[in-house]
Parts: structure tokens; C-alpha cells; sequence
């Protein structure tokens, strides 16, 4: 418990060290070209906010086991890591990537966009992956019923129900793979149980394991491995 709650706050202070880069392009810049240098190229690179981040630092040996790369940074919405997908994901030529995006949206992080511009995005983030030979695999937003951080929201586990079925009719349509964590790990209130996570919308570190089933799963589907 006090670990988790330390690398919370530590990936929160790591997001606001970058205010004055506020689409994250510093964050990892140096490994991205060290792995452009090394052509050591990743599998799959997993696109997200802090719920990625934390899953690559509980769980770094999944992510080297693997040749998976996280890209996760605390605290950023889908227009963030829109703008910031060619220097995380295509220049690192991976042969798929797995977004995770829009909780910071409903939470309304820095500013407010519509659920449907939350979609648009991912939208983007694929199709720019397609474009340039990657395999998107879309995951739908984990549940939370109140965010820690903005108690003001109102009902965001609807909203995020809302979203995730706009995505999960996208990837069908599409002929994409949708990783439904929602499914798997909402209680009756649309939110993450205390069994689950500290805080109501950050998993803890078991949850972890219970994702990467269902990742892994994903995973080969879309590559058909």
C-alpha cells in the first residue's frame, strides 16, 4: 500500500515537472533514441496516461519479457498523447501498440473536450498507425466512479460506459481488437473495487496481472500469433 501510494505521487510529481512540456515530447526522449540508435525495436509500445505508467514500473519484467515499451505519462489526456504518437509510437517502428487513453478526459484535466471528441482521438491514434504499418489495438477506459483528484465530476463511471461502447463499435466495425478491462474489472457502482485499487481509479499492482491476461490476449489476436 505505501508503495503504491509513493509511486503515485511520484508519477504525479513527474507530470507536473513538465509543465513547460505540456505534450510530454522530454519524457522519453532519450530512450527513444536510444532505441532508434539501437534498432532494437519494441513488439508492441503501450500508449497511456499514469494507469500505463504505473503498469510499467510495478511490472517492468512483463514489459522486458515481452519486448513491450511503456509510454505511459501521469496526468494526460487523449489530445496529449495524440500529439505526442509519432515520437512515442511510430518511430519506434513496433509491430502493434495498444492505446489506453481518455480518463484524464472525463476527469477534465487541463481542459474539457466532449466524449466524442475523446473518440476522435483514438480514432487519429490508430489511423496513424495504420498508415504507417502498425497494428492499433484499442483498450477500453479502465472503470472509476470518482476520481480522487476532481470529486466535482459528476457520474464519470457513466461517461466513461459511454465512451467505451462508442470505441468498442469502432474497433468491430474495423476489424480491430478491443481489450475490455471494463468488463473485467467494474463493480455494480461502474468503479474500480477496494479490492482492486487504493484510490478508486488507479489499479493496484495484482490488478495488473488480471490486464496483462487479457492484454497478451489481445495481443496475439491482432497480430495472429
Amino acid at each position: 500500500m505505501k508503495k503504491f501510494i509513493l509511486l503515485i505521487i511520484s508519477v504525479t510529481m513527474t507530470f507536473f515537472g513538465y509543465s513547460q512540456d505540456w505534450f510530454g515530447f522530454n519524457r522519453y526522449q532519450a530512450d527513444n533514441e536510444r532505441i532508434i540508435a539501437s534498432g532494437d525495436y519494441p513488439e508492441v509500445v503501450f500508449m497511456g496516461n499514469s494507469i500505463t505508467e504505473i503498469w510499467a514500473n510495478y511490472h517492468l519484467e512483463f514489459f522486458t519479457i515481452h519486448n513491450f515499451c511503456g509510454r505511459g505519462i501521469g496526468g494526460q489526456t487523449s489530445s496529449q498523447m495524440l500529439v505526442r504518437f509519432t515520437a512515442d509510437v511510430i518511430n519506434l517502428h513496433p509491430k502493434a501498440v495498444v492505446i489506453m487513453a481518455g480518463t484524464n478526459d472525463v476527469a477534465h484535466n487541463d481542459f474539457c473536450v466532449s466524449p466524442e471528441k475523446v473518440v476522435e482521438n483514438i480514432i487519429a491514434m490508430c489511423n496513424l498507425a495504420k498508415a504507417n504499418g502498425i497494428t492499433p489495438i484499442i483498450s477500453s477506459i479502465p472503470p472509476c466512479s470518482e476520481f480522487p483528484w476532481r470529486k466535482e465530476i459528476s457520474n464519470p463511471g457513466q461517461t466513461i460506459v459511454d465512451i467505451n461502447k462508442s470505441l468498442r463499435a469502432y474497433a468491430e466495425a474495423n476489424g480491430l481488437v478491443y481489450i475490455d478491462y471494463h468488463a473485467a474489472l467494474a463493480d455494480e457502482n461502474l468503479g474500480l473495487p477496494k479490492s482492486l485499487s487504493d484510490d478508486g481509479c488507479h489499479p493496484n499492482p495484482d490488478t495488473y496481472f488480471l490486464m496483462e491476461e487479457l492484454v497478451l490476449e489481445g495481443i496475439r489476436g491482432a497480430l495472429k500469433e
